[in-house]
């Protein structure tokens, strides 16, 4: 068989219809959007387009999308402005956040001396939200609440819409980074009021280096990269024209096929989780991993009954690519942050795997995986 890819929550293979719109754009549409000839004329209208397209997904405007180099960047430009821009002086969030978020916002406590609280997780992972209540209601500082629509690496899906409110209620901000969330969920932004939200392509079938940031109308934007006037003066750098028009055509292939992808994923989920239970009574799924209705459907979180420091790399060796935690910790001898914060020591010092799925997943490869993990186990 072939190599089997398990790490969609990583990255995801680009779609053909995907590589064929930023082929064309590479031949056809070279124009610098800052020019003002013809050329540039094209691409940024080409541009402009796109973030159309992208904001009617979302129900939001245009001028509410800000194009970035992917989820960090959009995550950092949202956080530093809400210090230094928009008067924050308190941020809540939790410690399994991705570190895009987490060490940015140790940053900014260090930095400019704010307040961090950390939200109370239960054993799953999941927030506490009557103790964030009690933090949002325990000070009159300005506050942004920060805290991620999906995990990456448990699946665990927040409470969004109550999350939402409360913050409201509270009139603190809200930021969600939404990466794992995009592409798999719809999101109504007149429904949830979500103030800043952040994407990455090519977590749903895009290309990799690009993104973008939603700032809700009424933001002002302040650059963290200077040095010319592009994305409205909110972003410098000359446009990702090629990436930008992929990253349009992933999300809207995705969103056409919604239903039909996550139905198909969702079955290659059950039989995954019915499959490992037979290899041994003694695997247990992290969080709500195994949880359909409280955790994405794309994410599978498993706790084997052993320390084997050696699984990740026979899988590998066997053509089968997973992951032991999020990929941006992958050559680090830590640990997940994720599970140390919600497992007991003993438990997190057991082999944990995240196999993460797609659409261009199979049955076929779920049961060579299984007599791989068998012969492992």
């Amino acid at each position: 068989m072939n190599a089997i890819y398990l790490d969609n929550a990583a990255t995801t293979k680009i779609d053909e219809e995907v590589l064929k719109i930023m082929y064309t754009s590479m031949q056809d549409n070279f124009g610098n959007p800052s020019s003002t000839h013809q050329f540039g004329r094209k691409a940024k209208s080409a541009v402009e387009t796109a973030r159309i397209k992208i904001a009617k997904q979302f129900n939001v405007s245009a001028s509410e999308i800000i194009f970035t180099a992917g989820g960090t960047e959009a995550d950092n430009l949202i956080l530093h402005n809400a210090v230094l821009n928009l008067g924050v002086t308190r941020i809540i969030t939790s410690k399994i956040e991705h570190h895009a978020v987490l060490h940015t916002c140790k940053y900014l406590k260090k930095t400019y001396n704010i307040t961090l609280d950390f939200v109370a997780l239960d054993e799953f992972g999941s927030v506490d939200v009557d103790h964030l209540a009690t933090l949002l209601s325990s000070t009159k500082e300005k506050t942004l609440v920060s805290l991620m629509f999906i995990n990456n690496e448990i699946g665990t899906i927040l409470p969004v819409d109550e999350i939402a409110n409360l913050c409201k209620k509270h009139q603190a901000l809200f930021h969600s980074d939404t990466v794992q969330a995009i592409g798999h969920y719809a999101i109504d932004l007149q429904k949830t009021p979500i103030d800043f939200m952040v994407a990455s392509a090519h977590k749903f079938h895009g290309p990799k280096g690009v993104g973008f940031a939603y700032f809700k109308k009424g933001f002002g934007i302040s650059p963290m990269l200077h040095g010319g006037n592009q994305e409205k003066g909110a972003r410098s750098s000359t446009e990702n024209v090629h990436a930008i028009l992929g990253m349009e055509k992933a999300l809207e292939i995705a969103m056409v096929n919604l239903e039909e992808d996550k139905s198909y994923i969702e079955n290659l989920k059950i039989y995954f989780i019915a499959a490992l239970k037979k290899i041994s009574k003694d695997i247990v799924f992290n969080g709500l991993s195994a949880d359909l209705e409280k955790s994405s459907y794309t994410i599978l979180n498993v706790r084997f009954p052993l320390k084997n420091d050696m699984m990740l790399f026979s899988l590998d060796l066997a053509g089968i690519a997973v992951s032991g935690g999020s990929a941006c910790q992958s050559g680090s001898n830590k640990g997940s942050h994720v599970l140390s914060e919600i497992l007991f020591d003993e438990e997190a010092d057991k082999t944990s795997i995240r196999f993460s799925f797609s659409k261009y997943t199979t049955i076929e490869e779920m049961n060579a995986t299984i007599e791989e993990l068998i012969k492992i186990c």
